[in-house]
């Protein structure tokens, strides 16, 4: 299901401050050669992950899901100047590629990045996240949001990427794997009173989460 009109996308990719170079790098090679580049989160949706990150001002940061890097350069840009940004990354290649882009930023310093299991690796990081952006596997979405937000510090924030899954869940019965966790993991957060909550229909969907 096509979820976004592309001429709407068109006219507001115009009307949002471009990338910079590095970004338009990782986006040009992502979209030219990865099998799987619509994962990448892209200009606009880049560009909001930027513009939250700056607004919240956060020091410390987890994203779930590195992919190449293109996220990851995004939130940083909001760091205090003694925030770091732990981001982690299940596949080696993507991380390698990835680490070469952080290299070359001017926030290197600020990022550090893990190859692994998400799951065992957040379990030992002993952060208080003021911001956690959580777009990696989709069945471990919920396991994901439960094992963090005892370590996400009252006020912050939970980003998730993907929850409107290409309309999936949008379809009378929800089918396949993946869309029938992005539901379950939908349902969880509609249903907690300890957060409140805003789907917003951008790209693929995203879920800005508060801790109260």
């Amino acid at each position: 299901m096509e979820l976004i009109n592309e001429l709407a996308q068109h006219y507001s990719e115009k009307y949002t401050s471009a990338e910079d170079e590095l970004l338009k790098e990782i986006a040009d090679f992502t979209y030219s050669h990865h099998p799987h580049s619509h994962m990448l989160s892209g200009h606009l949706q880049g560009k909001l992950l930027e513009m939250i990150s700056c607004m919240i001002q956060p020091k410390r940061i987890l994203e779930i899901g590195t992919f190449t890097g293109y996220s990851a350069l995004c939130l940083v840009k909001g760091l205090t100047d003694n925030g770091k940004l732990h981001t982690i990354e299940l596949r080696e290649e993507d991380a390698s590629r990835a680490q070469q882009y952080f290299e070359r930023s001017f926030f290197k310093e600020k990022i550090i990045l893990h190859i692994g299991d998400a799951l065992e690796i957040i379990g030992e990081l002993n952060e208080s996240w003021d911001l956690v952006f959580i777009d990696a596997d989709k069945e471990n979405y919920t396991n994901y949001f439960n094992r963090i937000f005892s370590q996400v510090r009252p006020g912050g924030f939970i980003l998730a990427d993907n929850v409107l899954f290409h309309g999936e869940v949008l379809e009378k019965e929800v089918k396949g794997k993946n869309a029938k966790a992005i539901q379950q993991f939908n349902d969880h957060v509609m249903e907690r009173t300890d957060v409140e909550k805003l789907m917003l229909p951008v790209r693929d969907g995203v879920y800005v989460i508060r801790k109260l």
